[in-house]
């Protein structure tokens, strides 16, 4: 694939990853109507293994329908190393960690704080790609991340409100950051040899593993009980899980984490916009102000030539 390609594929699938992602945090507050955050979490990753699962088999079978099953070079096809299992289900621990602490800060706090402190994941991922991997950045992209991350904390300004619960809450969505950037630097490891299906369904398999007794032992329910419910669930499986975090994966073959994580600030003012379209939510003249502060972040932070450094060939 092209240098010029693998910038299209990736720009295209960073877009449609920022908007399916949008969605989780309201489709994630349906489903707390019944459940509680392992539940949520527990539900989400079954509906996305099966999905992910059932592609798999239909993909082999047209394969070996096809004649092709034997000359397709296919990732899946090479050796599983201890190191591969490790980072497999460390990304898994790190992915669960993650999106139970979310979903359980937004049972404490409101869905702008909640989703705001989840997204200053580009703090810990610059941290972490310069301690672990020897990423650098300019003073261009470290001025815009900054810009970018003070223009999200503006969208919350008006609503955040200290007092015990909201804080514990905050407190909590601001954890599930760090465990967001530490998913986004392990997967951007495992993408240089496995394609995003096959970490998405070890992801999901492993996680729904982990989070089932957690489940059984201290949530009332291990499904949903009303339709809205179930449709929110499986929104969140199928949009949330397979379209939204496997195109972020499979963008991070093309960028890396902490540029990825950049540009994710567009989720709260997209997940901002939803709340307006469906729950009515007022958005103010600060609104507008954070929106336009959030932008040129990115944009300064993006001509710093970021987008120019492509990754190898997808693995295929």
């Amino acid at each position: 694939m092209s240098t010029k390609s693998s910038a299209i594929w990736g720009s295209s699938s960073l877009a449609i990853a920022i908007f399916a992602l949008s969605s989780s945090p309201i489709l994630t507050r349906i489903t707390e109507h019944d459940m509680g955050p392992y539940g949520t979490i527990f539900n989400r990753f079954w509906i996305a293994s099966l999905a992910l699962g059932l592609g798999k088999v239909i993909k082999l079978l047209w394969d070996k329908h096809s004649g092709r099953l034997s000359t397709t070079d296919n990732t899946d096809n090479k050796a599983y190393t201890v190191k591969d299992f490790f980072s497999l289900f460390l990304v898994a621990s790190l992915d669960s960690i993650c999106l139970v602490t979310w979903a359980w800060s937004l049972t404490k706090t409101s869905v702008a704080n909640s989703n705001l402190l989840h997204n200053t994941t580009p703090i810990f991922a610059a941290v972490g790609g310069w301690l672990l991997l020897s990423q650098s950045f300019n003073r261009r992209f470290l001025i815009g991340m900054v810009l970018a991350l003070g223009g999200t904390f503006l969208i919350g300004f008006n609503d955040f409100h200290i007092d015990r619960e909201t804080l514990i809450g905050d407190s909590v969505a601001l954890l599930s950051a760090l465990f967001y950037a530490a998913t986004l630097l392990v997967t951007e490891n495992l993408r240089v040899k496995f394609d995003t299906s096959t970490i998405l369904l070890w992801l999901y398999t492993l996680g729904g593993l982990l989070l089932l007794p957690l489940t059984l032992l201290f949530e009332d329910r291990l499904f949903p009980a009303s339709f809205s419910s179930w449709s929110a669930v499986i929104g969140l499986g199928l949009c949330g899980s397979i379209i939204g975090l496997g195109a972020l994966f499979y963008s991070l073959k093309q960028f890396s984490s902490s540029f990825v994580s950049l540009i994710l600030l567009l989720e709260p003012m997209i997940a901002a916009v939803l709340a307006w379209l469906i729950f009515a939510e007022k958005l103010s003249w600060l609104n507008g102000l954070t929106f336009i502060i959030v932008l040129s972040g990115i944009y300064l932070a993006k001509s710093d030539g970021e987008l120019d450094n492509i990754g190898s060939t997808e693995a295929t």
